[in-house]
């Protein structure tokens, strides 16, 4: 049979509304029941599969655009193959409805194999299976109005395909409803916590406000001492975002303890809380990157929690569960040493974001965040670490991770441009637990130069820096700045590059400006 090429393209036409309508149906099937859709589903199921490489990729080029990325790519590669689908439908039915429901299919195995602790299997394959029957049964639908009185206006005696252009209308008006009310059922359905209605009680202990010598604010581009809280970076392998309901939270602390320990909300909030300012560091972050944050956050002592349950000798990790199903383990040491690890409920002086963790996580100073930081926190399982392999620990991260000393420059920027005299350089350094001594710059190549430091907050946060250098006389045309960082400890920074994997980057970072 001939087939025309605008009768394909409403083929392929009618596939893409049909994987629409699945989608939309799927997304209020899955905002009813609190549940990933399978979009987020096959999303999360490619991070977790993806190899190292093109995890990486995808971090250095999108930051922390890649989940949106990769959700677009997604519903694109989805949308190729259903109009593929509904082109090849106007002649070959069956092979169209395999592939649309073969798509569906993809949905429930990624539903399937999600990790998600906190929803059960039938409720995780509802959405899935909501998609493929709509879609593939949307599809056919459509497809019968290509049953039509063959359209042949040239006279021909060769067949062509037609389209009965009033069932067809109607059969993509019934199906597009169907869409339609699956997307507006998600928009208005789907839970979101109102944050806003919690309030974090007043610390036992407090920490007076900033003392003002801990930051130099009168340089521009500086970066400020205390992050706020939508500048904080996120790095997580959370396609959405976990909604998850404080009243019915709960923590459960058990494993090679003396006693099991289940917390709520309520309890944990009713616990000794104390204030603590510490910065945040993710492994993933080159040298000069963004992945660096100071907050002033809100919890409760985990060595005072371990304590209660009691740890059983032989223990020498905590493998924690994020609600998504996120692993992390972390050294009983790290925990018990006397450094301020805490579960944190606030964060500068509010109740966590959600995308940072609400209700509760953990903060650990001078641990990145992959072996120490689990955000949406559910489970603290006392173990050793010979028993259980974290999530990051089998796609080729360090089991055990302390922060490196490192440095940043923040001004100059990039190839900014001055004219001739005193030029600011200045930054930031980190060296958490340890404390930074000191910190020094040099110019193209020349001899390392002292900077001035703000005041010391803590061992647990950065210090800013600022350097100045009498640029009167330098040549026009390009220089370069390099900074690294002396902790309390003696150790200097090192100039070996490293890249992130496997345990953290290492090198002098430098910055080009030009002067006129």
């Amino acid at each position: 049979m001939t087939v025309s090429k605008k009768t394909r393209l409403a083929g392929a036409g009618c596939g893409i509304l049909a994987a629409g309508a699945g989608l939309g149906s799927a997304e209020g099937v899955a905002a009813l029941l609190s549940v990933p859709s399978p979009v987020v589903a096959v999303g999360q199921q490619m991070i977790d599969l993806a190899p190292p490489f093109l995890k990486d990729f995808a971090v250095e080029t999108f930051g922390e655009n890649d989940k949106g990325i990769l959700v677009i790519g997604v519903v694109a590669t989805l949308g190729l193959v259903a109009a593929l689908a509904g082109a090849i439908g106007v002649t070959r039915r069956n092979l169209a409805l395999a592939m649309a429901a073969g798509l569906g299919v993809v949905g429930l195995i990624a539903a399937y194999f999600g990790a998600s602790v906190a929803v059960p299997l039938t409720q995780r394959l509802l959405p899935g299976l909501a998609a493929l029957l709509v879609s593939a049964g949307g599809l056919s639908v459509l497809l019968r109005a290509f049953d039509g009185e063959p359209a042949n206006s040239t006279g021909s005696s060769e067949p062509t395909s037609g389209v009965d252009r009033r069932k067809f209308l109607g059969a993509a008006a019934a199906i597009g409803a169907i869409g339609v009310l699956g997307a507006g059922i998600a928009s208005f359905g789907r839970r979101m916590v109102d944050i806003s209605s919690f309030a974090i009680p007043t610390p036992t202990e407090t920490l007076p406000p900033m003392p003002a010598g801990v930051a130099f604010t009168d340089i521009e581009g500086l970066t400020p001492f205390l992050t706020p809280l939508d500048e904080f970076y996120r790095v997580d392998t959370a396609l959405s975002v976990p909604q998850v309901d404080p009243t019915t939270w709960q923590l459960r602390i058990h494993g090679m303890v003396d006693k099991e320990i289940t917390l709520t909300y309520d309890q944990l909030l009713a616990r000794d809380l104390v204030e603590r300012d510490i910065t945040l560091t993710c492994v993933s972050n080159e040298v000069g990157g963004p992945y660096v944050g100071n907050a002033r956050w809100t919890g409760t002592s985990i060595q005072a929690l371990l304590e209660e349950a009691g740890v059983q000798d032989g223990a020498d990790a905590v493998l924690s569960t994020s609600t998504d199903g996120m692993t992390i383990g972390t050294p009983i040491g790290a925990l018990t040493d006397g450094r301020d690890a805490i579960i944190a409920v606030g964060m500068n002086g509010q109740p966590l974001p959600a995308d940072r963790g609400f209700p509760a996580r953990m903060v650990v100073p001078g641990l990145y965040g992959y072996v120490s930081a689990t955000k949406w926190l559910v489970d603290m399982e006392i173990t050793r670490f010979a028993d259980f392999e974290a999530y990051w620990t089998p796609r080729g991260w360090a089991e055990e991770a302390p922060i490196k000393i490192s440095s940043r420059i923040d001004v100059p920027g990039s190839f900014q441009k001055y004219d001739k005299g005193q030029i600011v350089i200045a930054g930031v350094a980190w060296a958490q637990n340890t404390g930074v001594e000191g910190v020094e710059v040099s110019i193209d190549g020349g001899e390392w130069q002292a900077a001035e430091l703000s005041d010391e907050l803590s061992v647990d946060t950065w210090r800013q820096w600022r350097y100045t250098w009498d640029g009167s006389g330098a040549t026009s045309g390009s220089h370069e700045a390099k900074v690294r960082a002396i902790g309390q400890d003696g150790e200097t920074q090192t100039e070996e590059q490293a890249p992130p994997r496997p345990n953290g980057a290492s090198g002098w970072h430098g910055i080009v400006f030009g002067v006129n």
